[in-house]
Parts: C-alpha cells; structure tokens; sequence
C-alpha cells in the first residue's frame, strides 16, 4: 500500500501521513486556528499541541487512542511536572510510550510533539 498524506500545511510536510497500519503525525507546535502561538505557559501550550495532534490524527482517521508512541520537545525541563499533568488528561488509559527531551525549538515556543498511532486499514 503506498503512503497516504493528509492535510496541507504552509511549509514543506503534511501534518500526517499513512503507511500501511501506521500513522505519523508531524511534530505540533501550540499554534491556535488563527495561526499565531497560543498566549500562556507550558499548561495553555500543551493543551493546544495536543488538540492539534487530535485534529491531525483525524485527518488519517484515527483517535488520541490510537496514538502508540509520542516524541515531546520541552524547551525548559522544569516545565516537565506542568506539561505532564496536562498530558496525562489527554492519556488517561493505556498511554503511549513516549520519549521527553529539552531542546532548542524552532519558533519561540515551550514544546513541540510528534506522534504515531496504529489504527490497521
């Protein structure tokens, strides 16, 4: 089965793409509908990033509960504890693997997160 892209996006990727069972969702950043960042901290940017994750994973047809590993790129560490709490609302039953790492973004932003789900065609 050949790779299936969904979505269009203002720069060079598609916010997610099918390859036979698997579905990969292009890293979110905490972007409103009217393109500009979200104002707040590390909890209001969460809470954005993972509604953009749900609304990417609809696009391939697929849940928040399909989601089997994430990738999150926190710009300060100590914004973990805050991040999580907000996370976890999102993943309360049978959450992904996940890996969490600091890092330099991109645009001015406090987390970025990809994520793959596996929903069988």
């Amino acid at each position: 089965m050949p790779k299936q892209c969904f979505g269009k996006s203002h720069v060079p990727l598609s916010p997610a793409v099918r390859a036979g069972d698997f579905v990969y969702v292009s890293g979110q950043v905490p972007v409103g509908s009217d393109g500009l960042v979200v104002k707040g901290g590390i909890a209001e940017q969460t809470e954005q990033v993972l509604q953009n994750v749900k609304a990417a994973l609809a696009l391939a047809g697929c849940t928040m509960d399909d989601v089997v590993k994430t990738t999150v790129w926190l710009e300060d560490a100590r914004d973990f504890g805050t991040f999580n709490t907000v996370y976890a609302k999102h993943f309360s039953k049978d959450p992904p693997a996940r890996t969490t790492v600091e890092s330099r973004l991109m645009i001015d932003i406090k987390i970025e997160v990809e994520a793959v789900a596996y929903r069988p065609v």
